[in-house]
């Protein structure tokens, strides 16, 4: 009860700071461990300073072992968000799916089945994002199929690397394609668009010395990709996302041994300055995606 009432106060006064007229704010997908509650969120002004929206808004009924992990939102131009998320740990060749008009009513949870392969170990951090060339969607994730891949420092049941699929309704998909073999076990890829022919992935090397993040650059979201680049972070981190603020870009990543998030800033994708101290996400949250949403979504929740 004391929670409650807490949490109602606590949405009162957040309330109260949004600015009336239709403002874009940040949003940050998240779910505490051990992710068996739910879709949670954050919202920002600036894409730096976050606030906790009080309250769990889908609970995982999809799936071998029914957690959401990595919630990955993306909004379409008719005005829908999408929600992917990882559905299990092992034993999952699909991720769950759901949509909402507002963030707070979604539709009935849905397993989509990705990966034909038998043999394939699990289907990690399905990311969503939009071709606006094609009018569809892409859906990235991290797949281990073992035999299939050098395993160079990895296991081959820890070996993973990036495929996609597309869909335009969420009914129909192309068959699951391989995205980008980097050479070592690679998972959380996220994709930017900066203009045209010119797109950034952000990865995570997952190999045992490193768990660290590095970047791609393509023409096209489908590749060829570039080898990816030297490491522009600390080590054992993963779940980056990205926030392109008013001089460049925000990427955040999860810092899970240190229980935290950190972050870097850069306008190049080239040049990195850590901007971990600049930022403040509140505690127990985990990874999951940036997007924007209005003022009168953001208000929805708080009510």
């Amino acid at each position: 009860m004391v929670r409650t009432i807490r949490n109602i106060l606590l949405g009162i006064v957040l309330l109260l700071s949004l600015d009336s007229c239709n403002t874009q704010y940040y949003m940050y997908s998240s779910f505490h461990e051990p992710a068996t509650d739910g879709l949670r969120f954050l919202y920002s002004k600036n894409g730096a300073t976050w606030n906790s929206v009080p309250g769990v808004w889908l609970k995982p009924e999809v799936g071998s072992q029914r957690v959401m992990r990595d919630p990955s939102i993306l909004q379409t131009p008719d005005g829908t968000f999408h929600l992917v998320w990882t559905s299990s740990w092992k034993g999952d060749r699909g991720f769950g799916y759901a949509s909402s008009k507002d963030l707070r009513y979604w539709s009935p949870e849905r397993y989509i089945e990705v990966m034909s392969d038998t043999s394939t170990v699990n289907v990690w951090a399905p990311e969503l994002f939009y071709d606006d060339g094609n009018e569809q969607l892409m859906i990235v994730w991290a797949s281990c199929v073992p035999f299939k891949f050098e395993k160079g420092m990895e296991e081959e049941y820890n070996n993973h690397r990036l495929y996609y699929t597309t869909t335009k309704d969420f009914q129909h998909f192309t068959p699951a394609k391989l995205l980008m073999d980097p050479g070592f076990s690679t998972i959380d890829a996220t994709l930017l668009k900066r203009g045209k022919g010119d797109y950034v992935m952000v990865l995570k090397d997952n190999t045992r010395l490193n768990r660290n993040l590095k970047i791609s650059f393509a023409r096209s979201p489908y590749g060829p990709w570039s080898p990816a680049s030297d490491s522009f972070t600390e080590n054992f981190v993963e779940g980056p996302s990205v926030a392109k603020v008013k001089k460049g870009y925000l990427i955040y990543y999860d810092r899970y041994r240190k229980l935290d998030f950190g972050a870097m800033f850069t306008t190049d994708f080239k040049h990195f300055t850590d901007a971990t101290s600049k930022v403040s996400v509140p505690p127990l949250h985990k990874h999951g995606t940036i997007f924007k949403a209005s003022s009168k979504v953001v208000k929805g929740l708080l009510q």
